[in-house]
């Protein structure tokens, strides 16, 4: 399976244009935003559990990325609530569940092999710190080699600079709404950059976004 796995190009999605699709286990939806490969596969996903719902156990061949969204996420390692971001290391394994329901954004065969590091951050209790502009502030999570990960608050009316990545920009609208010169993305939506696309990010009403910089050159690079 091939969805948005073309990494040189430009890919918007608002929370309507992806409909939920069932995954093999009850309860247990998903909305794919890119893909390369089977039910084993490197994807970017939001994942919304049911109440009660859980995921057979399995094992991250590539390593596992999430952040939980809504509701409170499960696993033998604890409860997850709203704005947790965890990663798991390649090799790793685990049972998911949620007993009230959840949605997270996960992706799945994306970690450097040399990123060994399991994180698990309550991003609700640990302090953001000042931007490079006037009302932005950042929250970095993660960072190895050229990949950058961090939640970024805009009050409203923030304007960033003119920018472009030249190892490509992620980014997942979890609160308000974001704008370039090129649309406005509300609460939901997915976006994803190529290496050097440019662009200047700013907020009429105030939002927090996830980001990820730096990790999408080899794979233009690599691309057919």
């Amino acid at each position: 399976m091939l969805i948005n796995s073309d990494f040189s190009q430009r890919v918007v999605i608002r929370p309507d244009a992806v409909a939920w699709r069932p995954s093999p286990m009850a309860g247990v939806e998903r909305k794919m935003l890119d893909r390369i490969g089977g039910e084993v596969a490197r994807a970017t996903s939001l994942v919304r559990y049911a109440p009660r719902s859980r995921f057979s156990s399995h094992r991250h061949g590539g390593g596992e990325e999430f952040l939980v969204l809504d509701g409170v996420f499960s696993d033998e390692g604890g409860d997850y609530p709203v704005g947790s971001y965890v990663r798991n290391p390649i090799g790793s394994a685990h049972a998911p569940h949620s007993d009230q329901g959840c949605t997270i954004f996960v992706k799945l065969h994306q970690f450097d092999p040399g990123d060994t590091a399991r994180l698990a951050i309550d991003t609700r209790r640990t302090p953001f710190l000042p931007g490079g502009a006037p009302g932005l502030s950042v929250l970095p999570l993660h960072r190895f080699g050229a990949e950058r990960v961090a939640l970024m608050r805009w009050a409203p009316g923030t304007r960033g600079d003119d920018q472009a990545q030249p190892g490509g920009e992620e980014i997942l609208v979890i609160e308000g709404g974001l704008q370039d010169e090129y649309g406005d993305y509300p609460a939901g939506s997915w976006i994803r950059n190529p290496p050097l696309f440019r662009h200047a990010r700013f907020s009429d009403g105030g939002c927090l976004i996830y980001v990820k910089t730096g990790h999408l050159a080899d794979l233009c690079r690599s691309a057919p």
